[in-house]
């Protein structure tokens, strides 16, 4: 397994996000019990996670100024570390509940935080859907619903959660994108670095995530 660089000399766009919370079950510059409380019904997994204190939460404030492309650059970043968090876990008794939260704040110029998430996000479930680990992505205030067409309650502020994957189920989720689907449903974590063959820096993976098939639309 790896981690995200922690040397600031190696990683020119550190800076662009600042660590507003360091890992915690109760965040308090976000509201996430007032969000969870409307998510039980959508999410099996969700309660049994948060009484396990398999439930984390790290959140990122955007820095003053940053460019685009550094505030993506962290973000990713931000990522992989939640996701080699979770790789660990999840073997252990009960680790299909493990779920690390990866909170993002703050204002950039010229760019919505969905539009910050979109290749970080894509680039880190490709990456890390060899290994069994499930990447998601909820802007601030996106509706959607649910398979039987119920509403989900928009959240109240932009977060990747990053998961275990769940084999029968996951692959569902992912109809779009049927390489990615097949990829997870046989997902086993064999410890390999996911940036074997690939660096780990993020002009270079954003070149990688380019290259990936598109969704299919349905």
């Amino acid at each position: 397994m790896i981690t995200a660089p922690s040397d600031g000399a190696s990683r020119p766009t550190a800076g662009a996000l600042r660590l507003a919370e360091a890992r915690t079950e109760n965040p308090v510059s976000v509201d996430v019990d007032g969000y969870l409380a409307g998510l039980y019904e959508h999410c099996p997994f969700l309660g049994p996670s948060i009484r396990r204190g398999m439930t984390g939460w790290t959140v990122h404030e955007i820095a003053p100024g940053s460019h685009r492309y550094a505030v993506e650059a962290e973000l990713f970043y931000a990522g992989v570390q939640a996701a080699e968090w979770v790789r660990p876990l999840m073997p252990r008794p009960y680790g299909v509940l493990t779920c690390e939260n990866v909170v993002l704040v703050g204002h950039c110029e010229g760019a919505e935080h969905r539009e910050l998430m979109a290749w970080p996000h894509w680039a880190l479930k490709h990456l890390y859907a060899q290994v069994g680990v499930m990447f998601g992505k909820f802007p601030q205030g996106t509706v959607e619903r649910g398979r039987c067409g119920q509403g989900i309650p928009p959240p109240p502020f932009s977060f990747l959660p990053v998961r275990a994957g769940v084999r029968p189920l996951d692959p569902k989720f992912l109809m779009e994108t049927p390489d990615l689907a097949a990829a997870l449903a046989v997902a086993a974590d064999d410890g390999r670095d996911v940036f074997e063959h690939i660096p780990c820096e993020w002009k270079a993976v954003r070149e990688w995530a380019r290259s990936l098939p598109r969704p299919e639309k349905r």
